[in-house]
């Protein structure tokens, strides 16, 4: 029988004795430090914006409203909802459906139930015919403590060998908000990765727009370059501030379209003479944004001093509490900050 996506794992709720217990759902936790500002719910709130202007939206889930913040949406437009139960092949074929007859879907599930269960209606129903469906997913990366089952370590992978599909992984609330209004606005199919719930405010400090496409230098520094992306860039941008105890000068080049890639802004940052290139990523060091970073370098002849990820490993990642996995897995800010400084030291 198929395990409900509901269902916490027993071994979660049995911490070692004398530890303290955890507070959070491992499917719900937030990604969001302590006392960091946050707004609930981003994509959401900006999909109920954009159905009022736009009578053409529609939403549509596999029994994940609530886990993929589309429960605002439903709320806020129940006639436009559509629940498709457990059945992800079915919503796919569903939204290609009504693309055909001139809506415009938004899809959401998490990223490993459309990654590995439905990938061939989206490539077939939705990709092939260049649909403009949007798919939108959370659970990105290791943004759950659910383990194997529920971590989308490959999504990016996957998708990014699908032809007609653009790819996005937002860093932030912000980031979220603006990519929604802006993949509504493009003519075609999209995967857009989702950080749900209480979501951290990061860029707004950095007079940032989303731009589909497009990267955004967000600070400059003379003796490494960070290429990333989702929350990926927040967790640069933390190490970025920690380095500077080490008069180490970190640049952050934020890049949330992954497909297309903005090559003429990687090419520009990477070629600057004498700067370390560390590409972070929260997806597997196989297939994801390092590799099509440093497969551009390669063929455009832009060699940096030395080229480093900052990636989870080609494993099946193990369950627990978040800060402790992102430790573990070498995602935390004080992680990437060390792991900067040792391949700077080491030259």
């Amino acid at each position: 029988m198929r395990r409900s996506k509901y269902q916490r794992p027993a071994h979660l709720d049995a911490p070692e004795p004398g530890a303290p217990r955890l507070t959070t759902s491992a499917m719900i936790a937030s990604i969001a430090g302590p006392g960091q500002a946050t707004r609930p719910a981003p994509f959401g709130h900006a999909l109920v914006e954009l159905a009022q202007q736009r009578a053409d939206i529609v939403g549509l889930t596999a029994d994940l409203a609530k886990y993929t913040d589309l429960h605002v949406f439903a709320k806020a437009h129940p006639d436009r909802f559509y629940q498709m139960g457990m059945a992800e092949q079915l919503l796919m074929a569903a939204a290609a459906g009504l693309a055909r007859e001139g809506f415009l879907p938004f899809v959401t599930t998490y990223a490993v139930f459309a990654a590995r269960r439905a990938y061939d209606f989206i490539c077939m129903a939705i990709a092939e015919e260049a649909l403009n469906v949007k798919i939108v997913c959370a659970l990105p990366g290791l943004t759950t403590g659910y383990g194997p089952s529920h971590q989308a370590t490959d999504d990016l992978a996957i998708f990014r060998a699908m032809p007609n599909l653009t790819v996005v992984d937002p860093c932030d609330a912000l980031d979220i908000e603006q990519a929604t209004h802006a993949i509504a606005a493009h003519d075609g199919p999209v995967y857009m990765r989702l950080l749900r719930g209480n979501v951290p405010a990061v860029l707004d400090e950095y007079g940032y727009r989303f731009e589909l496409g497009r990267a955004a230098l967000l600070r400059d520094g003379a003796d490494v370059l960070f290429v990333s992306s989702g929350l990926m860039t927040m967790r640069a941008l933390e190490a970025a501030r920690l380095l500077e105890a080490d008069r180490i000068g970190a640049a952050v080049l934020h890049v949330p379209t992954i497909k297309p890639l903005d090559e003429g802004a990687i090419l520009k940052a990477a070629a600057r003479s004498g700067r370390m290139v560390i590409v972070a990523e929260n997806h597997s060091i196989v297939g994801g944004l390092g590799e099509a970073v440093a497969g551009l370098l390669m063929r455009s002849g832009v060699r940096p001093p030395a080229f480093r990820q900052i990636a989870l490993p080609d494993a099946f990642l193990d369950a627990g509490a978040l800060p402790t996995l992102h430790e573990r897995y070498g995602i935390s800010a004080a992680a990437v900050a060390a792991s900067a400084k040792s391949w700077l030291r080491a030259g």
